[in-house]
């Protein structure tokens, strides 16, 4: 199969668990129903569930799960290690601080914009602090290194956040935070985070061939006239974009950024520029299929996305990490 037969079929994949999210939860509705709903007819009373609640709902876990997935597929090849996704560099622990910091300290009663403007600024200050080392380090460990010092930093702050909370509402909302979650998002979250999120995949796209490269080494790479210094430093910022708008959009989401590539990749062999539309289509199907799960078993008190997408991808993981190590050796 090839890259572009492959990206069709997750397209029409996407399209299919998008028809799902639109049907499926609460109140079923039917195929027909929603097709006069989305037409501007039929029932008033679907046509807001539709339009109003679930496709914004729905957009926002493709858009997260895109923005991971495709950061994901870039960072393992720029790092040449597997485990690698978009939660290594803190990018993603930065991000989910400031927006805990803003619910903790009372900001959050300002505006609904408060917490997803304070997670784009955990961000792109993360951001801001890799493409200066970035520029500064010669390899790619050192670069990987202060990716965990500033998640472990990141993690102890917002621990001390919850430990601190001044009564259960606060600390209900700082986990709903950092447990991941789509729910009530409208139109105005999706615009508010989509260019961010679009511009990162943008820089990353633009990185294609240069990701290819990489995978030979830096000497190889260089010998063929690639700019290691530039490269690293747009995939950074790509991939920091990508996730601010991710986190700030549905919170911290494990698993979808390191198994939406290795997903891939059992497709397109080890091909790090041609996965990486793929791995943002499946990374999206991932997070909306899995935010589908959240709306059709409310066991009590509703269950969060990054749980649900942990519960599914730490398996599919390990299946796939069996898989490949058998492909390899066999």
């Amino acid at each position: 199969m090839t890259s572009r037969q492959f990206t069709l079929l997750l397209i029409l994949c996407a399209l299919g668990a998008l028809l799902l999210a639109l049907m499926l939860g609460p109140v079923a509705i039917d195929p027909m129903t929603a097709a006069r709903a989305l037409g501007g007819g039929g029932d008033d009373a679907a046509r807001t569930i539709l339009i109003d609640i679930r496709l914004p709902r729905a957009i926002a876990a493709l858009l997260a799960g895109g923005a991971l997935g495709i950061s994901g597929a870039a960072l393992q090849a720029l790092l040449r290690n597997p485990l690698a996704e978009p939660g290594v560099l803190g990018v993603s622990a930065s991000a989910t601080t400031c927006a805990t910091a803003a619910i903790y300290f009372g900001l959050a009663a300002i505006g609904a914009w408060v917490v997803p403007l304070a997670s784009l600024v955990g961000a792109l200050a993360a951001t801001l602090i890799l493409s200066g080392a970035a520029m500064r380090l010669r390899g790619v460990a050192s670069l990987l290194l202060l990716g965990i010092a500033l998640t472990a930093f990141a993690g102890a702050v917002m621990a001390l956040f919850v430990n601190l909370a001044p009564n259960p509402f606060s600390l209900s909302d700082l986990i709903n935070w950092t447990a991941g979650s789509v729910a009530n998002r409208d139109w105005q979250d999706c615009v508010v985070s989509a260019p961010f999120i679009l511009g990162g995949i943008a820089l990353l796209v633009t990185q294609r061939r240069n990701l290819s490269l990489l995978l030979l080494g830096d000497e190889a790479a260089f010998s063929h006239g690639l700019d290691l210094r530039t490269t690293r430093l747009t995939i950074v910022i790509g991939t920091g974009l990508a996730t601010a708008g991710s986190v700030a959009l549905a919170g911290m989401i494990g698993f979808v950024g390191l198994v939406a590539p290795h997903a891939v990749r059992l497709f397109l062999r080890n091909d790090a520029g041609a996965s990486l539309i793929p791995a943002a289509i499946m990374g999206g199907v991932m997070t909306l299929l899995a935010d589908v799960g959240v709306r059709l078993f409310p066991w009590g008190n509703m269950l969060h996305l990054g749980t649900i997408a942990a519960l599914l991808g730490a398996p599919v993981f390990v299946l796939l990490v069996l898989r490949w190590g058998n492909v390899r050796h066999g």
